[in-house]
This record gives C-alpha cells, structure tokens and sequence, in this order.
C-alpha cells in the first residue's frame, strides 16, 4: 500500500501516479480540517481513475465534519475508511 499525505499542491497527481502503478492506495487525511471544491473534484477524479483500474483508494485519518462533506456528496461510499476520527468525534 502506499501512503500519500493531502496537501494544497501536487496530492492528486501523487495520488493518480500511485492508482496506476499500484493496487491499493492510501490517503492521509489527518492535517486536513476542510475541503473545498478543487479537493472534492480531484477525490471524484481519483475515485473515477480508481475504480476503471480496480484499485482500492483508503482514506485515514478524516475527522468528521469532512467525512459528512463526503457523506453529503457521496464521495463517501467510493473510498474506505481507516484509523479515523470519525467513530469517537474528535
């Protein structure tokens, strides 16, 4: 598994590179308090990129109110979720 870290710059190229070559990547969400458009078009496309090469993308360490951004757009049920913050709130 490879384990990207989100950050404003170059996450989705990273993150797309990695879906090609890989079977399984991961996404560290855990600096990230809020996204905005351009992080939920790039998740759509990776989610997208992913799912023609069945690849599994993970995302770690969401805090909740991202996590019900995802839930809201549904993005949520494209991605798996671990050693979240989302089961104890914080």
């Amino acid at each position: 598994m490879t384990r990207i870290t989100i950050d404003r710059n170059a996450w989705l190229s990273e993150a797309l590179a990695k879906v090609e070559a890989s079977g399984e990547v991961a996404l560290d969400f855990s600096a990230v308090r809020r996204i905005d458009a351009s992080v939920i078009a790039g998740l759509e496309k990776l989610a997208d990129t992913a799912e023609s090469k069945s690849v599994q993308v993970g995302l770690h360490g969401v805090n909740v109110d991202v996590y019900k951004v995802l839930k809201l757009l549904k993005l949520a049920q494209r991605f798996s979720f671990a050693g979240d913050k989302i089961a104890s709130g914080t």
